[in-house]
């Protein structure tokens, strides 16, 4: 039967979501797990993070023997085989041809960062920055809306070839002492939101404006190259 996942990793301790040779991924781990209760399965990730980048609601699907029917049992198992830095939150069976990249309809990523002093023990998940004009970001975000060809906000060397997108929402807001990045869209390329929040930071910095946004985004200059670090970056949730 088909069944659909939906989990939260910590990225730091990753070289990414999707197998690699070095084994140190997320799939690689689920694969393990998988195997540690003889289930040899095949993982389809609803799409690919990158090195350091956090989850807290990616889904996946995979088929595992029909004698699984207590989905509470097969997730603490697997939770239990797990590193603590990967938890299954919810099992749920599907149709046989749901498929979790495909079928999504849209993705939401956060970028998390905060004005206090991070500590060792945040300073994976959350990004410092000194000063924060929340009036000029929330306006300036707000520019992403819409289809453009993000040829200037994907790193160089992507598989992907079309880089034309559509941003369904773009908004920044403040909750308790974080600042939130909030994207929605259907799919994204490869760093485009480290870029596009790396653009907002620095006019927050005063380094850039909105008018040299604008002036990126259609592909009329080249101007801001540097992505924000990975470490405030989160794929939130995965809408079917």
């Amino acid at each position: 039967m088909n069944l659909k996942f939906t989990l939260a990793y910590d990225g730091s301790l990753f070289q990414g979501s999707q197998k690699q040779p070095n084994g140190q991924t997320v799939e690689d781990k689920l694969l393990k797990a998988f195997k540690k209760i003889n289930i040899e399965t095949n993982i389809v990730l609803s799409g690919r993070t990158d090195k350091e980048v956090h989850a807290i609601g990616q889904v996946f699907n995979c088929v595992v023997p029909d004698f699984w029917q207590d989905f509470f049992k097969l997730k603490d198992i697997l939770n239990k085989n797990l590193p603590s830095s990967i938890k299954i939150l919810r099992i749920q069976k599907v149709k046989d041809d749901f498929h979790s990249r495909f079928h999504a309809k849209k993705r939401v990523y956060r970028y998390l960062i905060t004005t206090k002093p991070t500590t060792p023990f945040n300073n994976k998940f959350i990004t410092h920055i000194k000063n924060v004009d929340e009036e000029l970001l929330q306006k300036a975000i707000k520019e992403f809306i819409g289809v453009y060809d993000f040829k200037y906000f994907h790193k160089t060397g992507s598989d992907k070839e079309l880089t034309k997108r559509e941003i369904f929402d773009a908004k920044f807001y403040k909750y308790k002492d974080i600042y939130v990045f909030n994207f929605t869209a259907n799919s994204y390329l490869r760093s485009q939101i480290r870029l596009m929040v790396g653009f907002l930071l620095a006019i927050n910095d005063n380094k850039q404006t909105i008018e040299n946004l604008k002036e990126q985004l259609n592909l009329k200059k080249h101007i801001f190259k540097k992505p924000a670090i990975a470490n405030g970056l989160y794929l939130a949730k995965i809408k079917y």
